[in-house]
């Protein structure tokens, strides 16, 4: 190798950052993912998190009981007033740009705080393009201005009248978040949440209240709604916190905070919970011992731990790792379920019917496996209806995040895919008509169904959405009424059974042209009506429309562009989940009359008919 293609590696090579430096350059140690604001763990919303997180610790304090939040969704501008005790003058510029500085590790004065590390708004700082701090205290206010993380100004003076405590506002660099916006429902759950967590805490944004008075109960009400079996189970202490239900879904889904902080991905609070559960409930049935996964099935839980040294695995604190405390933790939810259990004993006799019927139908279940199983084998040692891809998801690995199945409609439809797709990194199912309506089936219905059973193996789903085997799962339906409606049947499917896959992002909608408009020169393939119309004024006189009814009319060599590097795919966002199972039990559900008379009351007429 020549002197000159080496690396040259000497003292000139080694740099030393400033705090500011590396969280511009290194930004996903601080606040995880950037993105643009589409996705609830987004970055914007991981800044807005770090400022809200000191309004609730001077809360938790006993100091302040509003926060008075405003965003502009237009401009990403955002301000956080709290009436807590203020930052104190002297220190304002170092508590939000000196990383390590802080009153946090100061037990007299944050006994439960969120923020740990001297972070949180250090990282805010740096990663806006304007950051403005403002503290009152005893009638006096010192004010800084930054820009990127570097000081532009700062003053004092008197503020007669304004009531202690501390305003940020921000707006994050668009060089770090490129296009973001804001969305209300990102927010708004956010919000909610600090509400479940702080009791009696009033949260303002945009003239809009998020309170709650009876914590995580309220959670549990209004995640559960019109599911619920029994009345939920609510214990509250200095420390810890909890409530549960069990509803009819086959999933379980949980909630878990640490000092005020949601932990998306739980930790040792949350296995403690399960386990406490699990324990408290045999303890309490005396004599039936129940199995994990017939007590967990359907339960929607929440639990809150305050705790003086938290270990979280990430600055984002996602996830809490204090081993210590587990045992400790399983013993003292254990109790506290059990007294619940005892002291409700009619809504505690209703708990144990559900998860008796649940093992009944598990066992039922299993049966039902064993002979769909053996039915596969004995068809094929192969899927028939799958066109299978070279590259598959390892999401432990983190490979195969560009493989993607499309599910589509008919061997018209397929044999287009077939001939144009990459078969590298795109597979094709091939539904034989329009699928099962699973709205108010049972589980044993992806067994029975032989189509619905080859999906779940070809996505290799039956275990765990864990074991996906496609980055993307694409619904590739055609452009007309039985289209929709396939493509609503698929959806309810996954709801229903596969929810995880639709919440993390994994299910797309193929969009395809609606016409084709051309000359000899010239040809525009068109999405909507108006650019139809659009393409027609642009090519003018002789442009012949063609009209695509079903993906099996668009030639290979024109699908080829529509699943390449252009393609136009629309995720299903759950993002505002409020209300969604009753969504699909209406519009897929037995109430054929009521929904008959819903859609004649509501039906819109075109001008143009």
């Amino acid at each position: 190798m020549s002197n000159s293609s080496r690396q040259l590696y000497d003292e000139s090579k080694i740099k030393t950052l400033s705090s500011v430096e590396h969280i511009r350059l290194r930004t996903g140690m601080y606040i995880g993912r950037t993105g643009d604001g589409s996705q609830y763990e987004d970055g914007i919303y991981i800044l807005l998190k770090e400022v809200i997180d000191n309004a609730v610790d001077e809360f938790i304090m006993g100091h302040g009981k509003k926060v008075e939040i405003a965003i502009q969704y237009n401009t990403g501008e955002v301000s956080v007033r709290d009436f807590g005790r203020g930052i104190p003058l002297g220190k304002i510029v170092e508590c939000v740009s000196q990383i390590n500085t802080g009153a946090k590790y100061n037990d007299d004065v944050f006994q439960f705080s969120v923020g740990l590390n001297g972070v949180g708004t250090k990282a805010v700082n740096a990663l806006a393009a304007r950051f403005t701090v403002r503290s009152h205290r005893e009638g006096e206010y010192a004010e800084a201005v930054f820009a990127g993380g570097k000081l532009l100004r700062e003053k004092r003076g008197k503020a007669a009248g304004e009531r202690d405590g501390t305003l940020v506002a921000f707006t994050p660099d668009a060089s770090i978040f490129p296009k973001f916006q804001f969305r209300e429902e990102h927010v708004q759950r956010r919000l909610r949440m600090y509400a479940y967590l702080n009791a009696g805490l009033g949260l303002i944004c945009n003239g809009e209240e998020f309170r709650s008075e009876n914590g995580l109960l309220d959670l549990i009400h209004d995640e559960a709604q019109f599911e619920k079996v029994y009345q939920p189970f609510h214990y509250r202490s200095k420390t810890l916190e909890l409530a549960f239900t069990h509803t009819n879904r086959f999933s379980e889904d949980y909630y878990s905070f640490v000092n005020g902080q949601f932990t998306n991905d739980g930790g040792v609070h949350l296995s403690a919970f399960k386990e406490g559960l699990l324990k408290a409930i045999n303890e309490f049935a005396r004599g039936r011992k129940f199995e994990g996964d017939d007590v967990r099935e359907g339960v929607i839980g929440a639990v809150a731990i305050r705790l003086k040294d938290p270990i979280f695995e990430s600055q984002t604190k996602n996830k809490l790792g204090n081993q210590e405390i587990r045992g400790d933790l399983v013993a003292e939810i254990k109790r506290a379920i059990e007294e619940l259990l005892h002291r409700e004993p009619r809504e505690a006799e209703k708990l144990i019917a559900k998860i008796e019927e649940t093992s009944k139908l598990r066992a039922e279940l299993n049966s039902v496996k064993k002979l769909a199983r053996e039915r596969s084998k004995a068809v094929t040692i192969r899927v028939p209806q799958l066109k299978d891809c070279k590259h598959h998801l390892n999401q432990q690995r983190g490979t195969g995040l560009d493989s993607m199945i499309f599910i589509c409609e008919g061997q018209s439809a397929a044999g287009s895919l077939v001939s144009c797709r990459d078969v590298a990194t795109q597979a094709i199912f091939t539904l034989k008509g329009k699928p099962l309506n699973v709205c108010d089936a049972k589980r044993d219905a992806l067994y029975k169904n032989v189509e619905i059973f080859n999906l779940m193996c070809s996505l290799d789903i039956e275990q765990s959405v864990d074991n996906l085997r496609y980055q993307k799962v694409v619904l590739a339906t055609d452009a007309d009424v039985d289209g929709l409606h396939i493509r609503n049947l698929m959806i309810t499917l996954f709801m229903r059974f596969f929810d995880r896959l639709v919440r993390e992002g994994h299910l797309y909608i193929l969009e395809t042209p609606l016409f084709r408009v051309r000359n000899r020169k010239i040809t525009r393939y068109c999405y909507s009506e108006q650019a139809r119309d659009e393409a027609v004024a642009e090519i003018g006189k002789g442009a012949e429309i063609t009209r695509f009814k079903g993906l099996g009319e668009i030639s290979p060599a024109e699908f080829k562009a529509f699943i390449g590097d252009e393609m136009r795919l629309t995720p299903v966002d759950v993002a505002q989940d409020f209300g969604i199972p009753e969504t699909i039990e209406f519009f897929m559900g037995r109430n054929t009359q009521e929904r008959r008379e819903y859609i004649m009351n509501h039906l819109v007429m075109s001008e143009e008919l």
